[in-house]
């Protein structure tokens, strides 16, 4: 593993504990010489991970659509900088890039990431781990959802074990890094 996908909130939220763990993150990664692929954002806990690698020497690609870098909201001191026309080319090349996916508290973008991700793993369109850094408990109830999913027959259990859980960086990367993995084609078909 060399480069690490990490989805997470354009918004820090309402617990500090998730910017310390997007900073621990950030500094985990750089300190591991891993590189940063993320969603290129200046502000929320996207730009505390980023902020935090950067601080430490470490290394971050932003892939950001245009639209969001005409709010000004991009990251301007970033190592490289990808700039998309479209949401889904956004997840496309940060998926294309990553050897693991990380994931942070977030809202609504951050869980259509994760969903969108494991779903083409269920598909078997990429075998890359995934991961979710459960700062403070947010993704308990993610879980408990997950597994009702499951118990009403809609999700199998396989694609469940899909996901790793831990509540700090060094952990949670070594559970990714000691699962198999295959990177993607060259091209994911969007309407799969």
């Amino acid at each position: 593993m060399k480069n690490i996908a990490v989805f997470c909130g354009a918004s820090a939220g309402a617990d500090p504990l998730y910017a310390e763990a997007a900073a621990k993150l950030g500094h985990y990664l750089a300190a591991n010489h891993l590189r940063l692929i993320y969603g290129g954002g200046s502000v929320g806990l996207m730009g505390v991970v980023a902020d935090a690698v950067l601080a430490h020497g470490g290394q971050v690609t932003g892939v950001i659509p245009d639209f969001l870098v005409r709010k000004e909201v991009g990251h301007r001191g970033l190592s490289e900088c990808i700039i998309t026309q479209t949401m889904h080319e956004r997840k496309m090349h940060m998926a294309e890039r990553a050897d693991a996916f990380v994931v942070l508290p977030g809202g609504l973008g951050t869980m259509d990431e994760l969903f969108e991700i494991m779903t083409w793993a269920q598909l078997q369109l990429h075998a890359k781990p995934i991961g979710l850094l459960n700062a403070g408990g947010f993704f308990d109830p993610l879980v408990r959802l997950l597994e009702h999913f499951v118990q009403q027959g809609f999700v199998s259990e396989k694609s469940c074990r899909l996901l790793q859980l831990a509540d700090d960086p060094a952990t949670l990367l070594a559970c990714l890094a000691a699962l198999p993995g295959n990177p993607l084609p060259e091209r994911i078909d969007e309407r799969a």
